[in-house]
């Protein structure tokens, strides 16, 4: 299989930065932004003057009295990351954007279109300059891997995720909220308590040591230290009543209008996704303008989406794309006013019209039940019941002692399911939706055996009855002797042959065949090699 690589871009200091930006001060000058009057984000200039996050404004003064203020405003954050997000799109399509100053894209495209990932780097850097903003490209494996390389403007080696990971301290782990639940600080703190100051130590323990004694979060911290496959694209596309379309009567040109519009399709998205029991995690923004230009903006977080940060991204991608069509069309008009060609960057995806339609589309889904418990108790209680119930069993007779079946992709139902130990990432050996001709049609049996015991297929005059060259029962089958119990049968259906895997058997030969017993209204799915009949599983 070929490893799916990511690119992450990382603008440094962005809220600092965007606060810059907007008060218009030069980049030499300290920025420290607030928020409850504490320092939340600084750049490298107030850095070296002693500014440090937790500070009081009043410290913070004092230890640099030149000290650019502003107060923390996602708003402000996003409408300014727009144009970079735009550069970057237009570079190499398919952004995916984690919060204001973060994004990432698949390198696989990017690096064969440029010709290397070194090179695809080199131009996505050239790109965001080319706005007036700094940043860091990072490459790995696995998106969380990528973001820790891209605060160090590494490219990551193929398969050598853990290796980079391991002498980094454990705090990296919390460091991006964008990747990490807001208990990860906590998580941290304690593993630092306990000793495991490295990501490489707390790599160490095995899945079923940190998923017996630590929460849901540390298990997926535990897959980020190792540089485990983590969160894919949801293989199922969700369904097409789950987006939710919004047409704007009058246009909308404003962003005091932007934000009402959003925080009413996020409203209805979020009814839909609760009739269907799921939640998003990878949400798309359509805009469509009067002209009829279409854009669209993909937006990946680490916890589900709520109708807050739903209306949250909505707003900031309005309103960023509103901002830009006003910059733009100001400076035409300074130019066209001076007569004179001036050097600009012209982006082909800003709307030149007001827009008219709005369209959230839910990317990724994840099951409501398993996102969390009911506010007195009610949906996931009984699961997290039996979760703890597992674990110390698991804890009792070690890890690969309790398992859970996991759907896979496979013709027979033995193939079809896959044994994970409790605490581990549930993945399939197979992809189930992948095309498997021959497969064993619907319903499944209820019960597989994984021993297969054998079983005696008999006619009416009790000769034991096999297949023949041309894929047919010897005689009809009459009786099934299983052990000391005996049947007769009200049915049957078969045989067919089997062509998968026929080096697995010593004859080189196998079928199924379905029988109807005379009690009880049950049918078995037989499987025949060596001459021999095998139960594999019970129909109920």
């Amino acid at each position: 299989m070929k490893t799916r690589r990511v690119l992450a871009l990382w603008c440094l200091d962005w809220p600092a930065m965007a606060a810059a930006a907007a008060a218009g001060a030069p980049v030499t000058r300290p920025v420290a932004v607030l928020s409850a009057n504490r320092v939340v984000a600084c750049s490298a200039m107030a850095r070296s003057e002693g500014i440090r996050r937790g500070l009081t404004k009043r410290e913070a003064q004092g230890r640099c009295p030149e000290l650019l203020v502003a107060q923390e405003d996602s708003d402000r954050d996003a409408r300014l990351f727009e144009p970079v997000v735009a550069a970057v799109d237009a570079t190499v399509p398919g952004v995916e954007v984690l919060r204001p100053g973060l994004l990432v894209l698949s390198a696989r495209g990017a690096a064969r279109f440029f010709g290397s990932e070194e090179t695809a780097a080199e131009r996505l850097v050239d790109a965001v300059s080319a706005v007036g903003v700094e940043c860091q490209i990072g490459i790995a494996d696995e998106m969380s891997t990528a973001v820790l390389a891209a605060r160090r403007a590494t490219i990551v080696l193929t398969g050598k995720g853990a290796e980079f990971l391991a002498p980094l301290s454990v705090s990296e782990l919390s460091v991006e909220p964008a990747l990490a639940a807001p208990q990860r600080a906590d998580l941290v703190d304690l593993l630092h308590r306990l000793g495991l100051r490295r990501i490489g130590d707390f790599a160490a323990l095995t899945p079923a040591e940190v998923s017996s004694r630590f929460g849901a979060d540390a298990i997926a911290a535990h897959r980020c230290s190792r540089a485990e496959p983590e969160r894919p694209p949801s293989a199922q596309t969700p369904a097409p009543e789950l987006t939710v379309e919004y047409r704007c009567d009058p246009p909308i040109e404003r962003v005091d209008a932007a934000a009402f519009a959003g925080r009413l399709l996020a409203t209805r998205l979020h009814e839909s996704l609760a009739a269907a029991s799921v939640a998003c995690t990878r949400l798309e923004i359509h805009a469509e303008t009067e002209s009829g230009e279409h854009f669209s903006r993909i937006w990946r977080c680490a916890e589900p989406l709520t109708p807050d940060s739903t209306a949250d991204r909505v707003r900031w991608q309005l309103d960023g794309w509103l901002t830009r069509r006003s910059l733009d069309r100001a400076r035409r008009a300074r130019r066209d006013f001076a007569g004179a060609q001036e050097d600009s960057v012209e982006w082909d995806d800003t709307p030149n019209d007001p827009i008219t339609l709005l369209r959230l589309e839910p990317i990724e889904v994840v099951s409501a039940a398993a996102l969390q418990l009911g506010l007195w108790g009610g949906v996931g209680a009984d699961e997290e019941r039996a979760r703890r119930a597992l674990v110390r069993v698991q804890g009792l007779l070690g890890g690969d002692a309790v398992r859970l079946g996991v759907l896979s992709g496979g013709r027979g139902p033995a193939e079809r399911v896959t044994l994970v130990p409790l605490g581990e990432e549930p993945v399939p050996a197979a992809d189930p939706a992948q095309p498997w001709p021959g497969r064993l049609p619907e319903p499944a049996p209820t019960v597989v055996w994984a021993s297969r015991p054998e079983v005696r297929l008999e006619s009416a005059d009790g000769t034991p009855i096999w297949v023949t060259d041309r894929g047919l029962f010897t005689a009809d089958p009459v009786h099934l002797h299983w052990g000391r119990r005996s049947w007769t049968l009200n049915g049957w259906a078969g045989p067919w042959p089997l062509d998968d895997r026929w080096w697995t058997h010593q004859q080189g030969f196998a079928a199924r065949a379905q029988v109807l017993l005379n009690t009880d209204h049950r049918a078995l799915l037989l499987l025949g090699y060596d001459r021999t009949w095998h139960v594999e599983g019970l129909y109920e």
